[in-house]
Order: C-alpha cells, then sequence, then structure tokens
C-alpha cells in the first residue's frame, strides 16, 4: 500500500516535533517538515491548523486527519500504522505500560525539562530560584526513569524492546543534558543515573535516532544553542 507523506510543522530546535519525527522514522513512514519560527505560531495562518499556537501539528492525508499535541499525535501514529508491533505492543499489560510511560513525558518530562530551559537560557531576568526548581525536576523525573527502568530489569522501561514509550524522552533529555553541562550541574550524573544513562545511549545508537538527534543538533548549534 502506498502512504502519502505527512506534513508535520516543526522548528529547528523544538524537541516535541523531532520526537514525532523518531516515531515516524522507525515507523518507516514518509513525511514533510515544515519549519516556522516561535513567532509563526502565534499567528494566522497557523493558528487556523492549532489554535493552541504550539509546535508540533502534523496533518495525514491518508487519513484526512489534523492533529496536535505531540503525545496524540505518537499514539496516533501508533494506531494507525503500528499494526505488527514494530515500537509498540498489543498485549494487555504492556499496551497500558507504554501509554503511561508516554503520559509520564507528555505531562512530566517535557514541561519541567522547558521550564529549565527557559529560567536558565531565555527568561528576561536572572530568577536562582526558578531555575532551581525546575533544574531539581531535570533531576527527579531522571530518577523516576532510573528506577522504572531498575524495576522493568530489561533496558526498557516496558517490556523487552525499544518502544515508543522509551524514544519518547529522546529528545528532551538531549535538552537536559547539554543544560546540565552548561550550568555545570552534570557531574556525577553518570554515576548517580547508571540506567538511565545506558538507556539514552543504546537509543541514540539507533541510526533513525542518531539522524533525528542530528538535525536537531544542527538547528540548535546554528543557532547559538547547546545540541
Amino acid at each position: 500500500m502506498s502512504i502519502s507523506p505527512i506534513k508535520i510543522w516543526g522548528h529547528w530546535g523544538a524537541p516535541n516535533p523531532y520526537k514525532v519525527c523518531i516515531v515516524l522514522e522507525a515507523l518507516g513512514l514518509p513525511y514533510d517538515m515544515h519549519l516556522l519560527e516561535f513567532s509563526e505560531v502565534k499567528q494566522e495562518p497557523y493558528l487556523r491548523i492549532t489554535p493552541n499556537g504550539r509546535l508540533p501539528t502534523i496533518q495525514d492525508p491518508n487519513t484526512g486527519l489534523t492533529l496536535w499535541e505531540s503525545g496524540v499525535i505518537v499514539q496516533y501514529l501508533i494506531n494507525e500504522y503500528d499494526k505488527t508491533g514494530k515500537i509498540s505492543y498489543s498485549s494487555f499489560a504492556e499496551k497500558y505500560h507504554c501509554q503511561q510511560w508516554l503520559a509520564f513525558q507528555t505531562s512530566g518530562q517535557g514541561p519541567y525539562f522547558g521550564q529549565a530551559t527557559w529560567f536558565a537560557r531565555f527568561h528576561h531576568e536572572k530568577l536562582p530560584s526558578a531555575t532551581e526548581r525546575y533544574v531539581n525536576e531535570i533531576l527527579r523525573v531522571t530518577g523516576v526513569l532510573e528506577l522504572g527502568l531498575e524495576r522493568n530489569g530489561t533496558g526498557w522501561l516496558v517490556g523487552e524492546k525499544c518502544t515508543y514509550a522509551d524514544l519518547s524522552f529522546v529528545t528532551w533529555a538531549s535538552v537536559a543534558e547539554g543544560l546540565l553541562k552548561e550550568i555545570g550541574k552534570y557531574d556525577g550524573f553518570e554515576e548517580k543515573y547508571p540506567r538511565y544513562e545506558a538507556w539514552i545511549r543504546s537509543m541514540e545508537d539507533i541510526e533513525h535516532v542518531k539522524r533525528i538527534r542530528e538535525r536537531m543538533a544542527e538547528g540548535r548549534v546554528a543557532h547559538g544553542l547547546s545540541k
């Protein structure tokens, strides 16, 4: 069956659109990425597509569906295009455990890591207490993932293979590593979170993950940001 390219609106350095790209690549789906600046997502015509004015959004010509919110997009791609369980499970417990970790990524990792980045790099005034709060959240979320990996015991969050639940954490993990190194908070990280570190490095060695991370890093470095 021929699949037409899925359109995705993204940004040169934003982690959430690239998170979706990793899933698209993992499933072997064709896609076209259209880059916007953050100023453009708060204006027409993008607001007609995504009233929340955030990235990413996809339009799937194969089903006629337009979707925003990255977690829902990931779940849609799995439901529609991973019928063989390439990066997902259909078994009862594993299916819901994958959804659980995706929910944690969208509610825990993404927002807190994003706030840490904002206050450390972009806020118009230095607010050490705000930066400290959200950097501590990076460490707390990392600890949750460390414990989850320990309890599962396979090197992955769910079952015995890399799923979309694992892959959803990669791009924000890259941003957090760069930030922690930049502000001098990375020393001892590998020793404190050894399972997390091994898990991230395992995913970084996957060819399609490597391609997307390189693309995101190139965009960020070109605009003066850490990888």
